[in-house]
């Protein structure tokens, strides 16, 4: 009889399983197939989707999410019910991490909360939240070198840039102005547009941050952008006014 998968008290799915893909290793003559059994947390969203997140190898939920149906889960994958209690546990354990760093760097205690945060990135260095935070406190340290290194890091992560993490994503590109990472700031902006081209204040931002580099061009052509999503924007159509009446582009 097969064992089920956890089950929450609203009866959705929230459990860890795995499923049997075949790959390539080698080249030429010595190349192979071989199968090997690939694991992911599953959490059921509503009634027919659920969203797929490798474990990375401590067994910690990490990196891009996936949607599939109810459906394609309990047909296609296989539970690991034997792996729930320890897959919760150092979830749990990352989750208390974060929090206490944020906690912590709130307080201007930023050694403190790098530490907390290093903690959780042990366990799974593409948490978004650590990456966001450890990197705030090199910034609020005045660490620029140090903040540079994480942020090479957070643009290479696309979870970074979703709507679940916007106050953080926010926040962090407010903090790579004041500190005059502009270059940064530009980058940090001109990658979430890679994901998503309706947000009117992300134009704005990155308007900003070209102004403030003197590359004003660019800045009058975010700008323009910003207002053809919202015609009303009021910083939008200050910077917009401000760059034409001075003749800067």
């Amino acid at each position: 009889m097969a064992t089920l998968p956890h089950v929450e008290e609203d009866n959705y799915i929230k459990g860890v399983f795995s499923i049997e893909k075949t790959g390539k290793i080698g080249t030429g003559t010595t190349a192979r197939r071989v199968k090997q059994q690939v694991y992911f947390f599953a959490e059921q969203v509503d009634e027919d989707t659920v969203v797929l997140q490798g474990l990375n190898p401590e067994n910690v939920p990490s990196g891009a999410k996936a949607e599939i149906t109810k459906d394609e889960l309990l047909e296609d994958y296989l539970p690991e019910p034997s792996l729930y209690n320890e897959v919760m546990s150092k979830l749990r354990e990352v989750q208390k991490a974060v929090a206490r760093g944020e906690k912590r760097r709130k307080r201007g205690e930023t050694f403190t909360a790098e530490f907390e945060f290093s903690k959780a990135l042990q366990l799974d260095e593409q948490n978004v939240r650590a990456n966001f935070g450890i990197g705030m406190c090199y910034m609020q340290r005045g660490e620029e070198d140090k903040a540079k290194e994480v942020f090479d890091r957070i643009i290479k992560l696309d979870a970074a840039f979703q709507d679940e993490h916007k106050h953080l994503f926010n926040e962090y590109g407010i903090e790579l102005r004041k500190k005059k990472m502009f270059d940064e700031a530009v980058d940090y902006y001109q990658r979430a547009l890679e994901l998503t081209r309706d947000d009117e204040n992300l134009f704005y931002n990155l308007s900003r941050a070209e102004f403030e580099s003197g590359n004003y061009r660019q800045a009058l052509e975010a700008a323009n952008e910003c207002l053809a999503l919202a015609p009303n924007h009021p910083e939008g159509l200050k910077i917009k006014a401000y760059i034409e009446k001075k003749g800067l582009a």
